[in-house]
């Protein structure tokens, strides 16, 4: 986040605020992660009210990424195919708008999905310790929010995959034109498949719920213990990390300046 802040390249390129904005979220969502799996191990009990604002939390960072990989997927498609159009579709304005627009989404979401606390009794969210640690099932143990959180990441994943293929489609298309620089091309297409890895890496995290409530059915308290922590960091630390060192360390402007900060300015000048 400080190599993307850094130089004013970075600071006015619509692509790398995209990133900004990926790194943001993702930030938020390990810290926010991470204080939810210590107070598990810890076995710290809290109110419903606290066990709800983190997980709300967590849930609105969770969904910015998949968002934003579609606004930089499409930027992609547009460099590529609208090259003359490009700078006026692209700019630092319609971007600030998109990632506002990937906000309110995730936003909405979370509105929704606290809707299904109508039905319980408010008084009980006020001084009330949970039973056990926080989670989303604990915080709201309605199936019909299950449903939704399937249905709502289904549509997620299904739009995204739909609009990284297309897009794909459209550059390898293209690309067969004789316009069209054949090097960008080829660097789009693989940029666009690197989104689609991050796509699936971005919701890896829709599984841990499922794994989690399935293995407690299944496996004695202790080993539930250790596989929950071999689980977070699968689906949860390892995705978050490999999408922002993969985009960086791909990307040439990007490389330089991420490994001058951290080789603490020792070894690199930019």
């Amino acid at each position: 986040m400080f190599s993307l802040r850094s130089k004013p390249v970075f600071r006015y390129t619509c692509r790398y605020i995209l990133l900004y904005n990926i790194l943001v979220a993702d930030t938020a969502l390990l810290i926010v992660t991470q204080v939810l799996f210590l107070l598990a191990v810890g076995r710290v009990k809290i109110t419903y009210a606290v066990c709800g604002t983190i997980t709300t939390m967590a849930n609105l960072t969770s969904g910015i990424s998949p968002l934003t990989l579609v606004i930089m997927t499409l930027e992609r498609y547009v460099a590529v195919c609208y090259p003359l159009r490009h700078a006026s579709i692209v700019n630092i304005k319609n971007t600030v708008v998109a990632i506002i627009a990937a906000w309110a989404v995730s936003t909405l979401n979370n509105v929704t999905r606290n809707l299904f606390l109508i039905e319980y009794p408010y008084e009980k969210f006020g001084k009330v310790l949970m039973k056990d640690y926080c989670t989303n099932i604990g915080w709201i143990p309605d199936s019909l929010c299950d449903d939704y959180d399937r249905a709502y990441n289904a549509v997620v994943f299904v739009s995204a995959s739909i609009t990284v293929i297309s897009s794909y489609t459209g550059v390898v298309i293209a690309a067969k034109a004789a316009s069209t620089d054949k090097a960008s091309a080829l660097k789009a297409r693989k940029t666009l498949l690197l989104h689609l890895v991050q796509l699936f890496l971005s919701l890896a995290y829709t599984l841990y719920y499922p794994l989690l409530s399935a293995l407690a059915k299944t496996v004695q308290r202790i080993v539930f213990a250790w596989v929950q922590s071999v689980i977070y960091m699968l689906f949860i630390v390892l995705p978050r990390c490999l999408t922002s060192l993969i985009y960086g360390l791909r990307d040439q402007t990007v490389r330089p300046v991420l490994l001058h900060y951290l080789f603490c300015r020792w070894k690199l000048s930019v």
